[in-house]
């Protein structure tokens, strides 16, 4: 290896201290300023910072050739392979991006004492996203740790993409296709939900409470699409029993909750609470929501809250997934923390008619 800059120096001040003392035999020219001056400039310009920096930019420079060299060889004899590779890179790139921007906001957090309702909607989605993502990525990324493991997840993607990969590791086809397939999985309940609430609508005393109710679910069943006000006139059920959060039967609960992609097939009572936290977490969103403006959302945005909420927003124009958004809004702001149990029923009123399909009888 090459000398460190201090024996470098040494080495040169000798060489030169020794032709000057020649010099000073024969001709008495030696002086140790010059000695000094010469010293200097050769310690400035081989400073071992300098060199470490320039052989990183080297090494650096040299790793991305290769690479580039590597993706140019997949992407030409190998397409298909190569689609997924550059996924695969791709995806770790915007999870590690959204892994910075989660540090960033519980900073804020944790050093301004901001609770999670009082944050701006962009960082509540982000942070509600990010924790789902990443209980589903956490495989994934121990898997890919040990050397060429990597190997195994191109193959793991390649044959269960939807059931495996966080929507980060999904192409922009996956992520239509698996959505529409989400989507038609969630729709399956719409009708167990009104025939759970048809039934349910037994047990109400209030006679005029109980007609609303029925109305509103054969209305629904008709085909037609509620206005928000008839959602809101029976909200006073679902802050008790027979409706509330925790008063329903344990049967209906387990069809509310594939609507918020939660599994069914848990104990009573822990389907209680995760819906109760869900539920309560969504209403906080549409609340910062509501602060923001559903027009300062941009199209992606705004397709993927419609989404959250029970639409299959991807079938659906811009305008059409604001109007939608307003009118479900209007429903949510005007509901207590107690009545959570209409928002979630309400991805079915809303939904379930609208124009991205009936739902699957």
């Amino acid at each position: 290896m090459a000398l460190s800059c201090s024996s470098l120096c040494s080495q040169l001040s000798l060489i030169r201290h020794c032709r000057l003392g020649r010099n000073r035999i024969t001709h008495g020219l030696y002086s140790p300023y010059v000695v000094c001056q010469f010293r200097l400039p050769l310690c400035r310009h081989y400073s071992s910072s300098e060199v470490r920096r320039g052989f990183a930019r080297y090494v650096a420079s040299k790793l991305q050739w290769a690479n580039t060299k590597y993706e140019d060889f997949l992407k030409k004899r190998f397409p298909r392979f190569f689609l997924l590779y550059h996924t695969f890179v791709e995806g770790f790139k915007l999870l590690f991006r959204d892994a910075k921007d989660i540090r960033r906001i519980k900073g804020k957090m944790w050093s301004d004492g901001v609770k999670f309702q009082d944050l701006p909607y962009r960082d509540m989605e982000k942070l509600r996203q990010f924790r789902r993502d990443l209980i589903k990525a956490i495989p994934l990324v121990i898997i890919s740790i040990p050397p060429f493991a990597n190997y195994l997840v191109f193959v793991l993607m390649y044959f269960f993409p939807r059931q495996l990969l966080i929507p980060h590791f999904w192409t922009p086809s996956q992520q239509l296709e698996f959505r529409r397939v989400y989507h038609s999985l969630r729709a399956r309940h719409h009708w167990p939900v009104l025939k759970g609430l048809e039934c349910t609508s037994q047990q109400v005393k209030n006679g005029h409470l109980q007609r609303q109710l029925k109305d509103l679910c054969a209305k629904v069943q008709s085909g037609a699409n509620p206005k928000a006000s008839e959602i809101l006139a029976i909200r006073s059920l679902f802050s008790g029993p027979p409706l509330g959060i925790r008063r329903m039967s344990v049967d209906h609960m387990r069809h509310i909750s594939p609507l918020l992609f939660l599994t069914p097939r848990l104990p009573g009572f822990l389907i209680g609470q995760r819906l109760s936290s869900h539920g309560l977490e969504l209403l906080q969103l549409d609340r910062g929501l509501s602060r923001l403006g559903v027009h300062q959302l941009n199209d992606s945005e705004l397709r993927q809250a419609c989404y959250l909420r029970g639409l299959n927003a991807d079938v659906l124009g811009v305008n059409q997934c604001r109007e939608w958004l307003s009118q479900w809004l209007q429903v949510s702001s005007s509901l207590k923390d107690s009545e959570v149990s209409l928002l979630l029923h309400s991805i079915v009123f809303l939904s379930a008619n609208y124009p991205s399909g009936p739902s699957h009888h």
